[in-house]
């Protein structure tokens, strides 16, 4: 099950944290400046969150949710590498933060936020697990281990933080356009 949580946020540098029944502070660490990597501290254009209940299918629902978004947004330029960076960490989030289970006793054990920016796009993933994300060497035969180079290789930049009261939300910034800042 998914919901859909969209919140419009006119001013101010901090993210706001996700809405709703069981949702986790998504705020990134104390000074955002850290957060998107901009001095001073972007203004933030739109907010959109979805919960997600740690079910392998959770990716293509996360997928359906950016496009859904991004139209809205009226940048549907970007859906083709925002749907690879929310098809890796939704799925790193799953397979390796939740476990063979695929949850943690809650409803909505792993969080997608898209924060826009007049510049970029973050997408943030929250999950339970307090175990940072490890980029993993694979073979040119291996069947995983490429999502955080492809996530690296794509974005301005990634990282992660901890997540209070527990667990942590990887994060990406993808740019836009020039026509679309």
């Amino acid at each position: 099950m998914t919901i859909h949580l969209p919140h419009r946020v006119s001013s101010g540098p901090r993210l706001p944290g996700a809405t709703g029944p069981a949702a986790p502070d998504m705020a990134p660490p104390a000074r955002s400046a850290e957060f998107c990597g901009h001095t001073p501290p972007c203004t933030l254009a739109g907010f959109a969150a979805c919960g997600l209940d740690g079910d392998p299918q959770n990716a293509r629902q996360a997928r359906r949710f950016v496009s859904d978004t991004l139209d809205e947004w009226s940048l549907p330029g970007i859906a083709g590498d925002m749907h690879l960076l929310v098809t890796e960490l939704v799925t790193n989030a799953v397979c390796h933060a939740l476990g063979p289970g695929g949850g943690d006793g809650s409803d909505y054990p792993v969080w997608l936020g898209l924060f826009r920016h007049p510049r970029h796009v973050v997408c943030a993933v929250a999950d339970p697990s307090p175990e940072p994300p490890r980029p993993r060497a694979a073979g040119a035969s291996s069947p995983g281990g490429r999502g955080l180079a492809l996530i690296g290789a794509l974005c301005d930049g990634w990282s992660w933080c901890p997540t209070a009261p527990r667990g942590k939300t990887v994060w990406a910034t993808l740019p836009l356009p020039a026509t679309a800042a």
